[in-house]
């Protein structure tokens, strides 16, 4: 089995129409490079609705975007910097899709005002790795040990001479 490094992606966005699905795109192939290509349509359609919100009703369009695996989960976090972007009304639709894709999700606000919002998907490392065939199961008869010589089989070596002798 293949064994999981733990890896880190950080993402400073301005926030346009045009660069929503490019950012998408970007993390989909650092999902494909850390072999996690199946959690990139939930990821990144997550992230660029939070994206398409805060292009929509922020003021400040600069954000930040994180990734981490670390062998188990995927944490995906966005920032902004905007204090008056509302997540009841403004981004409501997105943490209510986000909260039922995912397997944890939360926002927390930092020093400075600005909220990040994270969510995370749970996965093993081998998830997207193909399975292959099983080798067949042996059968009885491999399986069974040839007696190792016994009251069977003294009685049968003496008997074979004397059928020679005689003969």
């Amino acid at each position: 089995m293949k064994t999981a490094e733990s890896c880190y992606y950080h993402l400073d966005v301005e926030v346009c129409p045009e660069r929503v699905g490019q950012v998408g795109r970007i993390l989909a192939a650092h999902l494909r490079l850390w072999d996690l290509e199946h959690l990139a349509g939930s990821v990144c359609h997550g992230t660029e609705a939070l994206l398409r919100a805060i292009d929509e009703h922020a003021t400040d369009k600069q954000a930040v975007i994180e990734m981490w695996w670390n062998g188990q989960h995927l944490i995906t976090a966005i920032a902004e910097n905007d204090r008056d972007l509302r997540l009841d009304q403004e981004l409501g639709d997105c943490l209510a899709w986000i909260a039922a894709v995912s397997d944890g999700w939360g926002c927390c606000a930092t020093g400075t005002g600005a909220k990040v919002i994270w969510f995370s998907r749970r996965a093993r490392a081998c998830e997207g790795v193909p399975l292959l065939p099983a080798p067949p199961a042996p059968t009885l008869r491999e399986v069974r040990q040839l007696p190792r010589g016994g009251p069977a089989f003294a009685g049968a070596a003496h008997r074979a001479p004397s059928v020679l002798v005689g003969a």
